[in-house]
């Protein structure tokens, strides 16, 4: 067994990561890429891997607000967008030969388990793979709180801030600005007095709190998350007193 700097990860999928270059739903050669990522770090380095995945390749609460609609019952839809994305990703990562749970923050027996903790945590020391949807099951609450708050529940030792065609953070948005400089390291204070726009606040604080560091970067790029795990510095490393 190699020598792992995270042995327990949680990685954290957006949306619109899955649509690729679709305007709407998912993109099949990014789903099994991703699956592929996934599964890979998991059979051949045994690590301990959950997942949470966003929605807004199908529905976004603040899109359903533009509408008229109540913003929590927006919100509610956009949680709903997250266990279709799960239960997708569960099939194609069980396809890869890795074993896999679905745990949702939203009551759904007919077709995942709801969240428990302590089940979730065995599931991983058992060697399944866990997906979170459902967010954490309330509206107001972004996807990104739910990564922070999964990962705080579990006990990972890292969140994998998976981004599309973006290989970390930048002082600003480099699809805007060529010239924009990337950061390698930056603390957790640094990343929100500086309104570096890369993950909710929120969730950043619940990150520090707990002493989760976050690895921001471009799943696009094939062996990252095996190269993450295995300590090599790969994208933006986001911590207390990050080196």
């Amino acid at each position: 067994m190699a020598q792992l700097s995270y042995r327990r990860i949680l990685l954290k999928l957006s949306g619109e990561a899955l649509m690729g270059t679709k305007d709407f739903g998912l993109d099949p050669v990014i789903i099994n890429r991703i699956a592929e990522e996934i599964s890979s770090a998991h059979i051949k380095l045994g690590v301990q891997i959950a997942v949470v995945v966003g929605g807004g390749n199908i529905f976004r609460g603040v899109q359903g607000s533009s509408w008229g609609m109540d913003k929590a019952a927006a919100d509610y839809v956009g949680m709903l967008a997250t266990i279709m994305n799960c239960l997708i990703l569960q099939e194609v990562v069980k396809s890869k030969g890795s074993d896999t749970r679905v745990q949702t923050a939203i009551a759904m027996p007919a077709v995942a388990e709801p969240f428990i903790r302590l089940r979730a945590i065995r599931h991983l020391e058992k060697g399944r793979i866990v997906i979170f949807g459902g967010g954490t099951g309330n509206p107001h609450v972004t996807t990104d709180t739910a990564a922070a708050l999964r990962a705080a529940e579990i006990k990972a030792d890292v969140i994998l801030m998976a981004k599309n065609a973006i290989d970390g953070i930048y002082s600003e948005d480099p699809r805007i600005n060529p010239s924009a400089q990337k950061i390698g390291a930056i603390s957790f204070d640094d990343l929100i007095r500086q309104n570096l726009k890369v993950m909710d606040p929120a969730a950043v604080s619940l990150c520090e709190q707990n002493n989760i560091p976050i690895v921001v970067f471009d799943f696009a790029k094939p062996g990252s998350i095996e190269k993450i795990v295995l300590g090599d510095k790969v994208g933006t490393l986001v911590g207390k007193y990050p080196t």
